[in-house]
């Protein structure tokens, strides 16, 4: 198991990997010169491990470097490329812009990960069996089978809830009783660091021992379930990294097509062939008594039908557009009414939905069993440790 010290190596790593200076890392944690040493000596000293921070610098610095307070206790630092592939670009293609945030939040999600693979091995965890275990070449239906069987997930039950948030529940726990762990996490901590839907819609850690998937819940909730899907295909093909709105790359193609056919298969897509006779307006409208009947996204439901033929790319982006904005406008019209009204969701509550009851459960046992402390439990479900025992106490809702 990891040590609850502080790595003061993973200090240079993190301040070097900032692009910051002794001299500019010194004045942003706010050292002055003491104790005959100047600033960026002070800050030498505690790199090196000869004085050890306080737990207010300490948190200073996982702010200024933009790191996760976790990464510090990690027992070397995370190696380069650790995040895997980016799926949201092409081979040859310009690599998206820097987004610090999001940048964060992996690190945040990497770090947590970590400490959970421990807890695993130390739990003699079995390994999740299908990890790796196929490739593109295996048809997307048979895939989609393959994996609709492993899971034990049943379309018509999926379907015949009674709302999309209960279908996006049930889904999630067929995926977490697999052995994967699935977190909603769009930001880092507060709304003022929420990442866009079209920064990320998913991340894929393909680990056998935890295999993590991360949905954005910036996203639109109908979207949840999808992109849920389409990143435990990338489970099954071993592949880790981010995913997003750009479906040019083969294996995002792939893995849309796989994901589709398990929610939505093609059987079903039958009713709306003949929408390739009408216009705009009357295709959005059939797409959309569709979509809200079985339980998935208007978008999802665009793209298989031009993926199937039935619709051409240029319809796909205006449909697309359209309902993006269509969402956007409903979410600016919830975010005013909530202004309005006072109180809202208990924080437990919420934050136990974020993390998933696969993640509950193994901490809660962990604690229990001695293998994890308050500290290490209160990093991984990224709360103080004092707030770990009302988080996990707390009645679970919308599971």
């Amino acid at each position: 198991m990891q040590t609850t010290k502080f790595n003061p190596e993973i200090m240079v790593w993190a301040r070097t990997t900032a692009g910051l200076t002794l001299e500019a890392a010194a004045h942003a944690l706010g050292l002055n010169a003491a104790y005959g040493l100047t600033p960026e000596q002070r800050l030498t000293a505690l790199e090196t491990g000869e004085t050890e921070p306080t737990p207010t610098l300490l948190s200073k610095m996982a702010e200024k470097y933009r790191r996760p307070l976790l990464v510090f206790y990690l027992p070397e630092p995370p190696t380069t490329g650790d995040r895997g592939q980016d799926f949201r670009t092409t081979p040859g293609a310009r690599p998206p812009l820097f987004d610090p945030d999001l940048d964060a939040l992996i690190r945040d999600i990497k770090a947590r990960q970590s400490i959970v693979r421990s807890l695993q091995e130390d739990l003699e965890a079995e390994p999740v069996p299908f990890i790796g275990s196929v490739t593109m070449s295996v048809p997307a239906k048979e895939l989609a089978k393959h994996i609709a069987d492993s899971m034990n997930f049943s379309l018509e039950t999926f379907q015949a809830q009674k709302s999309t948030d209960l279908a996006f529940a049930y889904l999630r726990a067929r995926i977490e009783d697999s052995g994967v762990f699935v977190l909603l996490l769009g930001n880092l901590g507060s709304h003022h660091t929420n990442i866009a839907a079209d920064v990320f819609r998913g991340f894929a850690i393909a680990d056998k021992l935890a295999p993590f998937v991360l949905i954005n819940d910036q996203d639109a909730k109908i979207a949840w379930g999808f992109t849920a899907l389409h990143e435990l295909v990338h489970l099954w093909l071993g592949t880790t990294g981010l995913s997003g709105e750009n479906v040019a790359a083969e294996i995002e193609k792939y893995c849309n097509d796989v994901a589709g056919e398990v929610i939505l298969p093609a059987v079903q897509l039958a009713s709306l062939r003949t929408l390739r006779t009408l216009g705009l307006r009357e295709t959005k409208a059939a797409i959309s008594a569709f979509a809200e009947s079985h339980k998935v996204s208007r978008a999802m439901v665009a793209y298989r039908l031009f993926r199937s033929g039935v619709i051409v790319e240029q319809t796909l982006r205006s449909l697309t557009e359209q309902f993006k904005q269509d969402w956007l406008e409903g979410k600016a019209k919830l975010q005013a009414r909530n202004k309005e009204n006072d109180g809202g969701p208990n924080y437990y509550i919420v934050r136990r939905h974020k993390l998933g009851a696969a993640l509950l459960s193994l901490i809660d046992n962990s604690l229990r069993g001695g293998f994890l402390t308050q500290t290490k439990a209160g990093q991984v479900l990224g709360v103080k440790p004092r707030n770990v025992t009302p988080l996990l106490r707390e009645t679970p809702v919308g599971f």
